[in-house]
């Protein structure tokens, strides 16, 4: 089947599952959490919750390339944002690729259906998104591992069955070799999960997540022991891919929204306008390379620039848009929350200063600081 084939395949399926006033009422449907988790099972049961997958994982055994026409078009269409993005786009591939054979039966269709949603217990206080630097300790007693420690920006916790939990389960190996992945059920016995106040509307609260003495069965490790830092590699491959992709989108919808707000006196804009738009086209075009270096086995280089890239870029263009409304802006409550949403893509994912020292240390061979 020809990629266009494939496209108006999804795109009559996508019109057929939302409702026929969607896109005139889509300022309220992009709130409504019960239409949300609908198109998610239903994404689930047709085989576009992950289009690369085999038929029942919620796949159709579509190429890489396909899969990235699928997701685009999606975006470009406004389909419905799934309500929990870190279990399907992050947690399920993860599960796939490392879990055992009774974590992935028991684990994976809940997790790619919306049933359970996951968090991703990563990021700490004391270490910030420095992943290598975690603290968070768990220790082997028999069959279980005795878990203390606390994290922080863990988005959608307080909602959340399942957690990623990432620990230190042997100090005295180099940083990134002493870390385990576990499978946290969030409503076992010490663990304590504050969500964070938000500066404005969000349904990806952050939260705090807080370890005493949680014993973990040593068989919800997901990979082997010591092993956590090849299973966040590729789950944070995942997430980047899955960032860059909402990032163009939304910055899409924003010089759309600068258009419609642009004026004759609005001729100063034109210039910082149209570096959004090149910023834009080499945001697709680099995640198009990163997908085929990957593809091909080559390193690839693009997955930092790509996350740098686009929250900047996003963060820059609801600025702009802002600009463009003129004193209109102040009043526009959606507007204020399109920048404060975007204030968020530079933490997600790896803070926008980490990613500029990778970028600086290991493409551009700089000293570090």
């Amino acid at each position: 089947m020809s990629q266009d084939s494939l496209r108006d395949e999804f795109a009559g399926w996508l019109t057929s599952v939302l409702p026929a006033d969607y896109y005139q009422n889509y300022a309220t449907y992009r709130w409504d959490i019960g239409l949300r988790r609908a198109y998610q099972r239903a994404s689930f049961d047709a085989g576009w919750i992950q289009p690369t997958w085999p038929r029942g994982q919620g796949g159709r055994g579509l190429t890489a390339a396909e899969a990235l026409e699928i997701r685009l078009e999606g975006a470009l269409r406004s389909a419905p944002k799934l309500p929990n993005i870190a279990g399907p786009n992050v947690a399920a591939a993860s599960i796939r690729a490392f879990g055992t054979a009774e974590q992935v039966d028991r684990l994976l269709a809940p997790c790619l259906a919306g049933d359970e949603w996951w968090a991703l217990g990563m990021s700490e206080p004391e270490a910030g998104s420095d992943f290598a630097g975690l603290r968070t300790r768990a220790v082997r007693n028999g069959d279980v591992f005795v878990v203390n420690g606390h994290k922080i920006w863990t988005t959608q916790a307080h909602e959340s069955r399942w957690c990623l939990l990432y620990a230190r389960t042997d100090p005295q190996a180099p940083k990134h070799k002493g870390i385990s992945c576990f499978v946290l059920d969030l409503r076992a016995p010490g663990v304590t999960v504050n969500p964070i106040r938000m500066a404005s509307r969000s349904d990806e609260t952050f939260c705090e997540v807080f370890l005493a003495d949680v014993e973990i069965p040593a068989t919800e490790l997901l990979g082997p022991e010591n092993g956590g830092w090849g299973v966040a590699i590729s789950s944070l491959g995942h997430e980047r891919q899955m960032i860059w992709v909402m990032n163009w989108v939304e910055i899409q919808r924003g010089l759309d929204s600068i258009r419609a707000a642009q004026s004759g006196s609005c001729d100063d804009l034109y210039g910082p306008v149209g570096v959004l738009m090149a910023d834009a086209e080499a945001l697709r075009a680099s995640g198009y390379r990163a997908m085929n270096n990957d593809q091909a086995g080559r390193p690839s280089p693009e997955g930092d620039i790509l996350k740098l890239l686009g929250s900047t870029t996003l963060q820059r263009t609801w600025e702009i848009s802002a600009a463009a409304r003129g004193s209109a802006a102040v009043a526009d409550a959606d507007l204020e929350f399109e920048r404060h949403d975007a204030l968020a893509a530079g933490i997600y994912g790896g803070t926008s200063e980490v990613q500029r020292n990778i970028i600086g240390e290991r493409l551009l061979g700089l000293p570090k600081g």
